[in-house]
């Protein structure tokens, strides 16, 4: 195993995975409060037919109101585009790990302009799942990223 995924990132990696097999986009993403996960979510753009469903969103629907977001972390296998970014941003997330940004470089510096620390593992597991979903179906990731 890469000693750069730890368990949280495994879990995202696993809802994008999950989304995949559901006809979804494959990005997943966790919450993470007191080394605990506390929420997982999926892109289900597709499955929802909801265009604001990206993984991240359904990761905080799912945690439900956990009260102050500042000690939690967000793992997400793609960098986080402006919606999900704003989400992190609105909520006082303080840090975001994301697993590559080479497919999608997201809103990074809009997170760290806010003052998130950001962090971009460069994942080739991340990377390889988008490469492969895109080459299979580059209009709905067109549709995805506002193409």
């Amino acid at each position: 195993m890469n000693p750069k995924i730890d368990h949280f990132m495994q879990a995202a990696i696993a809802e994008a995975k999950q989304g995949l097999q559901e006809g979804g986009i494959p990005i997943g993403s966790v919450l993470v409060k007191d080394g605990q996960i506390v929420g997982r979510g999926h892109n289900k753009r597709v499955q929802d037919n909801d265009p604001v469903t990206h993984a991240e969103i359904d990761c905080l629907r799912n945690a439900g109101r956990i009260g102050q977001y500042g000690d939690s972390i967000l793992y997400s296998t793609l960098m986080p585009c402006y919606l999900c970014a704003g989400a992190v941003v609105q909520f006082g997330i303080k840090r975001v790990i994301a697993g590559e940004s080479l497919t999608f470089a997201g809103a990074k510096n809009f997170m760290e302009s806010h003052g998130v620390e950001v962090i971009d593992l460069d994942l080739e597991e991340c990377k390889q799942l988008m490469k492969d979903f895109i080459a299979k179906n580059p209009r709905l990731w067109d549709e995805d990223i506002g193409r």
